[in-house]
C-alpha cells in the first residue's frame, strides 16, 4: 500500500513595510485548523537574494509546501518556487506574480497609479556595505494609514505605520525568472479597495496565471483585515494543489 504523504506546510511571506507578525490572524486560523506553519522573515534586500534565501528555507521543509506570499512577497515567491520540488501550490495575496524578465516597477507603471506611490519616500542608508543597496523605501507615517490599511482599526494602522520594514529600492527592479505559477496551481486574493497596487493589476496577473480568483472588499493588508477569507484559500490550495488542472478557474465572492 503506497504511503500517504504528510499535509502541506504552509510558508507565508510578507512584502514589503511590514513584517512576519502580518500574518499572526492567519497564522492563529491555521494552527487551529492543524496546520503546519512558517512565517520566515524575507529579507527585502532585492528579488534575487530573497527568492534564494526563501528557496533555502523550503528545501529544508520535509513535506510538500503550500507557498503564500502578500504583496512583494508574490515576487519572491515566483521566482523561488520554480525549482523547489516540493512545491504543490502557490497563494497570491493582493501580490505580485511576475512573468520572466519582469520587475515589480514593469507593473506598476502598466497600470494608473495608486495613491501607495505618492506616500512613498526614499531614504539613503548612512554606511552601506560593498554591494549592498544604498536606499531604502517607506510609506510616511501619515500615509500609511490610508494607502496600506484604511480597514484596520486606528490603533493597529499607526502601530504598523512606525514599525514597518523598508524595502530596498533595487528590490523594485529586480527581473524575475522564469514564473513558479507557468507549472503550479495558483490561487489570487485580489483587494478590491487597494490603494497600493492597483486591483486591474491584480486582476490582470490572476487571469495571465489562471489562478482561481478570490475577490476580496479590502485595502492591500487584506492578512490582516481579512485572515478568515485568506485562510479559505490556502487551506483550499492545500487541499486541491495537487489534483487541480491550471485552467479549472473558479471565482469565490465575499
Amino acid at each position: 500500500m503506497p504511503s500517504v504523504p504528510p499535509p502541506p506546510t504552509i510558508v507565508l511571506v510578507h512584502g514589503a513595510f511590514t513584517d512576519a507578525s502580518s500574518w499572526a490572524g492567519v497564522i492563529g486560523l491555521l494552527h487551529a485548523a492543524g496546520s503546519t506553519v512558517r512565517a520566515p522573515a524575507n529579507p527585502l534586500r532585492g528579488l534575487p537574494q530573497d527568492a534564494a534565501y526563501l528557496r533555502s528555507v523550503v528545501r529544508g521543509i520535509d513535506a510538500p509546501v503550500v507557498l503564500v506570499g502578500h504583496g512583494y512577497g508574490g515576487a519572491v515567491i515566483t521566482h523561488a518556487a520554480t525549482d523547489a520540488d516540493n512545491v504543490v501550490a502557490l497563494c497570491y495575496v493582493a501580490a505580485f506574480g511576475l512573468d520572466a524578465g519582469e520587475c515589480v516597477l514593469d507593473i506598476m507603471s502598466r497600470f494608473p497609479p495608486m495613491p501607495g506611490a505618492a506616500a512613498t519616500f526614499t531614504a539613503d542608508l548612512p554606511a552601506p556595505l560593498p554591494g549592498a543597496p544604498d536606499s531604502e523605501l517607506y510609506l510616511s507615517e501619515e500615509g500609511f494609514p490610508q494607502v496600506y490599511a484604511a480597514d484596520l482599526p486606528p490603533h493597529v494602522r499607526k502601530v504598523m505605520s512606525v514599525t514597518q520594514r523598508p524595502i530596498a529600492r533595487t528590490a523594485l527592479t529586480s527581473r524575475s525568472g522564469p514564473p513558479a505559477w507557468a507549472s503550479k496551481p495558483s490561487w489570487y486574493a485580489i483587494a478590491t479597495a487597494d490603494r497600493m497596487l492597483n486591483p486591474t493589476a491584480q486582476r490582470f496577473m490572476a487571469q495571465r496565471m489562471a489562478a482561481t480568483e478570490y475577490l476580496l472588499d479590502g485595502s492591500h493588508g487584506l492578512v490582516l483585515s481579512q485572515p478568515d477569507a485568506v485562510v479559505a484559500m490556502i487551506r483550499e490550495a492545500a487541499g486541491q494543489g495537487t489534483g487541480r488542472s491550471a485552467g479549472d478557474a473558479l471565482r469565490h465572492p465575499f
